[in-house]
């Protein structure tokens, strides 16, 4: 509904209150009371107190009379209230019926309709000669509407125990004081399971609507919720309400029952340029459809939505599919989508989000002001599909294993954070041991030159050097030494700097940051004590920075004489060579020189002993740290595997037996075969690892099996062959790290209930289902509650058409009232059936794509009855011919 040039313009179905009861100011005197007021003065305040109340259509429905309806119809008129003139009536049976016709009768044809009821016009509320059922006869022969008048009273068909006028077909409405639970117990629970459809001698073919329309005598009583109901109309007329009790179930409610929705809603989409260029919509904020033609832009206008959103489609194929779709209709003219959204996450506020060709989206609040926010933030459960891509996400289990999870609800998701911070501490872990491993192994290979040096040094002192150039290791001890006190300083000096860099930043509580805070002065107060401490430190840390260059200073004329003392003794140390006989063909200077290199290279590996002993420690208390870890990681995993187990028999419930779902924990073993695989190891592929299927081995507890060489438990525990055994022992520790870090993923089996009409439950693995029945499946839990909308392109090109009507259509009827759904489709199931609030017919002119006000609205619509039954039905005739063939009446 909205205003065009200063006219209501109306184009998606929505709940009107109505007051269907409403008497005259003549009435009062039926109730043996006198009229205070003018007529003019009743008709006013009532007018009044309608406005107040958001009546947007009446009922009028005096005793036997039609009197003043003239004058109210023509003053609410002028307010845009609707009144339908009619009158009450009593049957012989005594039974009250209220009777309700075209807005635009005539007071004359309305006073036949009366004289041929035989009305006695002396005494208007008196029983008429005519029986219940020729009253209800007569006035859908007349193409008026007629309801029962509180039918729990003393004069009401139920009261009266009338079961053979409740059964008519032709009584489609009947009123009661509250709601039907509040007759829960009333005369043995009778009058509810009337309305329940549940009493056997009540029941019927259509379930009888129940309202409210209690009389209204004083104009204030408009006020009052017994005296309105809700009836779905796309404008208030006659037509639109008299066809809505022929789907009571979706388009009448008591105000008690009308909930409130706070899900999100697409409200508005306008595109600029493009082959859709001009289309500007308002959807409802349930079931919306868009129908057309083929090749008149249905899919367009859903991949525009899916554009503006910057969702990805599924699969290559939809990928190609919305890029192509895009270029072609976007592209050419650099066209932009507009989408108007309510967002359920930002708790109701309003949203624009706009697109243009080869830009990125924008997203604007209700203040005009571009916010940080992606589209996805707003909505962040909406769930969008083109043609064929349902169809696809079956085919693979991984997709639609995450397609449940998100609508899976309990704790499990909290142990995902957790787990993931275990899978780093590991990740960091193993690094860590890798690095110690590699330093341990040149560590290793240094000491173990050492015994050789060693022996070969002994030769050396066979031939009585040691005494001579014992000096040689003191030597290289002080260099050593000496490199150490260089190193020592400049760690202080590098810690320095990092405290320089962590000195405390105060611009974040400057003035203008607190200003108009609360309590700005404490958080000032707050800024000087921290700006003390950055003056303190920083004072203190030029203290610091002159005590380093005081000790460097110092320390380097005493370095620089170290250095000097070593190297007049390593002269001397050219005399003492020259001392040595000569042996083995070599001179002293010779032998002196090998000996020389040989201590230091002794005295360089030395302190490498107790750094290849530290270096194992640290090896040691990093495999200690892992099993922890690994603990740590086996305990969140169950504990998550729990909490899933739980979240699904949850999600069960919500399916009603049709659609079951069993988790198996950590099921998908097919991770850790691929990760062997990968590993290329001699004679090891997938079928000889087949056991690992099989199995339930973890890959922590197969990793350590293989560590310790335990080639007998691998082949006896575990399956592998005598051959796969001993190539599993061959893998390398960096791979078994690798292998322990492995999740296991759980696998879901789906499973449809594929009986039709109440029977008893007949469940199939999805595997074994056809197409039409595996994106049955899926869409059942699309079909879960979400606070955002959702959208989908032909859901009926890869549907069973009997599941549509019969389970599909259903769901959508009792989701819609708190979820936004927009369809594009060819089947008349789920626009006419779940009776769709918006429904908007695309058509092209002039090589445009084209939804003109007139052919939007909901079923209630001629227009759109008679465009709907020729896009969907094949046309009127084609209709009547398929009804004919079925036999149907």
């Amino acid at each position: 509904m909205s205003e065009v040039n200063g006219q209501t313009t109306y184009t998606r179905a929505q709940f009107f209150k109505c007051a269907l009861q409403v008497n005259p100011a003549g009435y009062i005197k039926y109730r043996g009371a006198q009229q205070m007021l003018s007529e003019d003065e009743y008709n006013q305040q009532l007018l009044t107190a309608a406005l107040e109340a958001g009546v947007k259509l009446v009922g009028l429905a005096d005793h036997g009379s039609v009197d003043g309806v003239d004058k109210l119809r023509s003053l609410f008129a002028q307010n845009d209230i609707v009144v339908l003139p009619g009158f009450e009536i009593a049957s012989s049976e005594k039974i009250h019926f209220v009777c309700l016709f075209d807005e635009n009768s005539l007071t004359d044809q309305l006073k036949m309709h009366l004289g041929a009821l035989g009305i006695d016009i002396m005494n208007p509320a008196s029983p008429v000669q005519k029986s219940a059922i020729e009253i209800v006869n007569y006035v859908n022969d007349k193409n008026g509407f007629i309801f029962a008048a509180h039918s729990t009273n003393d004069d009401g068909v139920l009261k009266r125990r009338m079961n053979h006028v409740w059964g008519h077909k032709g009584l489609l409405a009947a009123q009661i004081p509250g709601s039907v639970d509040d007759l829960k117990g009333v005369e043995d629970d009778f009058y509810r399971k009337a309305f329940l459809n549940k009493d056997v001698n009540y029941q019927r073919e259509r379930e009888m609507a129940a309202i409210n329309a209690a009389d209204v005598v004083k104009p204030e009583d408009i006020k009052n919720s017994s005296a309105s109901c809700l009836i779905k109309m796309t404008k208030p007329c006659f037509a639109s309400f008299k066809q809505a009790f022929l789907d009571a179930g979706s388009r009448v409610r008591l105000n008690s029952d009308k909930p409130e929705n706070f899900a999100s809603a697409i409200e508005r989409i306008r595109f600029v340029g493009g082959y859709l260029d001009g289309v500007d919509i308002e959807l409802s904020e349930h079931l919306n459809a868009v129908i057309g033609g083929r090749g008149t832009g249905k899919s367009t206008l859903l991949e525009c939505i899916r554009f503006a959103l910057d969702l990805e489609p599924f699969g290559k194929e939809a990928k190609s599919k919305h890029d192509a779709i895009l270029k072609n209709n976007l592209g050419k003219e650099s066209g932009s989508v507009e989408l108007t959204i309510r967002s359920a996450a930002m708790h109701g506020r309003k949203f624009v989000v706009s697109r243009k060709w080869g830009n990125q989206p924008f997203v604007v609040d209700d203040q005009d002001k571009v916010t940080p926010y992606k589209p996805i933030d707003i909505l962040p459960g909406i769930e969008l599909y083109g043609q064929n891509e349902i169809y696809e996400m079956t085919r693979d289990s991984l997709s639609r294993n995450q397609l449940i999870e998100r609508f899976l609800e309990g704790d499990h998701a909290n142990f995902d954070t957790t787990i993931d911070q275990v899978l780093t501490k590991l990740q960091e872990n193993r690094q860590a041991i890798n690095r110690a491993l590699q330093q341990k192994i040149e560590l290793e290979a240094d000491v173990e030159r050492l015994p050789k040096l060693q022996d070969q040094a002994g030769q050396f002192k066979s031939l009585g050097l040691a005494e001579k150039l014992k000096i040689i290791p003191m030597l290289e001890k002080e260099k050593q030494l000496s490199e150490r006190v260089t190193e020592e300083i400049a760690r202080v000096d590098q810690a320095i700097i990092t405290l320089k860099d962590s000195l405390p930043d105060t611009a974040f509580l400057s003035d203008t940051a607190v200003d108009g805070l609360p309590h700005a002065d404490l958080l000032k107060q707050q800024r000087d004590l921290l700006e003390q401490l950055t003056n303190r430190l920083t004072a203190a840390l030029a203290q610091l920075d002159e005590f380093v260059s005081t000790t460097t200073a110092g320390l380097l004329p005493l370095q620089q004489q170290l250095q000097a003392a070593i190297t007049g003794e390593e002269q001397l140390l050219e005399s003492a060579f020259k001392e040595i006989p000569a042996s083995q063909g070599k001179t002293g200077r010779q032998i002196g020189a090998e000996y020389q290199t040989l201590l230091k290279q002794i005295e360089q590996i030395r302190p490498k002993q107790t750094a290849l002993q530290n270096r194992q420690a640290q090896i040691d208390e990093l495999y200690a740290q892992r099993k922890s870890y690994l603990l740590e990681l086996n305990q969140k995993t169950s504990e998550r595997s729990s909490a899933m187990q739980k979240s699904v028999k949850r999600l069960n419930k919500k399916l009603e037996q049709k659609v079951r779902l069993a988790l198996q924990s950590e099921g998908n073993r097919q991770v850790l075969v691929s990760f062997i695989e990968s590993c290329k190891l001699d004679g090891v592929g997938a079928k000889r690892l087949a056991w690992l299927l099989e199995g339930n081995v973890s890959p922590a507890h197969l990793a350590a099996t293989i560590r310790n060489g335990d080639v007998t438990s691998l082949q006896f525990d575990f399956g592998a062959t005598p051959a796969v055994a001993q190539a599993l022992c061959r893998m390398t520790e960096s791979q078994l790290l690798n292998m322990e870090e492995l999740l296991i993923p759980d696998t879901m089996a789906i499973e449809l209930n594929v009986t039709h009409g109440g029977r008893e439950a007949n469940f199939r693995p999805i595997d074994e289902l056809s197409t039409g029945q595996q994106c049955t499946a899926v869409l059942h839990l699309l079909l879960l509650d979400n606070q955002d909308p959702l959208i989908l392109d032909q859901p009926e090109d890869n549907l069973d058409n009997a599941f549509i009507a019969e389970r599909i259509v259903s769901e959508l009827r009792g989701a819609k009232l708190s979820r936004q759904f927009l369809f594009a489709t060819h089947n008349a199931n789920i626009p006419v059936f779940g009776d769709a609030e918006w429904i908007g017919v695309l058509s092209v002119d002039d090589n445009k794509g084209r939804i003109m006000p007139e052919q939007q609205g909901a079923i209630d619509v001629p227009a759109i009855q008679q465009l709907a039954a020729e896009i969907l039905e094949g046309g009127k005739s084609a209709f009547n011919q398929r009804r004919e063939k079925y036999g149907f009446e």
